[in-house]
């Protein structure tokens, strides 16, 4: 199974939609990778065997995980945790997320600084890499679980988070062209994927 990714159409109200340009524009796993998002679709009911997410954690040095069950009835003022996960922001480190449950989507800047929608459902591993711009929503679903470990929830997204070391999960919202995430990210990219360089 592979992974939706599409160029947005922004301006719509409710976010949790899919906002398809018109007409609909879609991205393929090579034009992710371009702009450094990886991708891997494993088996989320297995996961604590899963020897594919064994072999990436090895690889890749992810030593600590942790689960995030997106619901109300899990997340303190989660309405607010929402907003703040949809303001557009960069990390200092790899943003590494695995579905469990649910579904939602993140949104990275592209070529030209248009967004690009990535659905994520269960399964999905998606690695973004330091110093993208990016958001995060959860569909008209409102569940996702993401993975960090199993806890039950009655809407959300369940999601396990993977770390190099301690968890780091400090944001610096947009505009940060000064940051060295995003300067090494630009170096990195910018030349490949024909980015824009400064922040609109």
């Amino acid at each position: 199974m592979a992974i939706e990714a599409w160029y947005m159409e922004e301006g719509k109200e409710d976010h949790r939609l899919p906002c398809h340009r018109n007409p609909k524009e879609y991205v393929s796993i090579d034009k992710l990778a371009e702009i450094g998002v990886l991708y891997w679709h494993m088996d989320a009911k297995n996961y604590e065997n899963d020897e594919e997410l064994k072999r990436l954690r090895e690889t890749r040095g992810y030593t600590y995980h942790d689960m995030l069950d997106l619901c109300p009835e899990k997340v303190e003022n989660y309405e607010e945790k929402l907003k703040n996960f949809y303001t557009e922001h960069i990390h200092a480190n790899e943003e590494i997320r695995y579905c469990l449950e649910g579904s939602g989507y993140f949104d990275v800047r592209g070529k030209d600084d248009r967004w690009i929608r990535i659905w994520i459902k269960e399964g999905d591993l998606i690695i973004l890499p330091a110093g993208i711009y990016h958001r995060f929503t959860l569909d008209t679903s409102n569940y996702v679980k993401k993975y960090f470990p199993l806890l039950i929830c009655s809407g959300g997204m369940q999601l396990m988070r993977l770390f190099m070391g301690e968890p780091v999960w400090t944001s610096y919202n947009r505009p940060q062209e000064d940051h060295p995430a995003r300067k090494e990210y630009i170096k990195t990219f910018a030349n490949e994927a024909g980015m824009a360089i400064a922040a609109r």
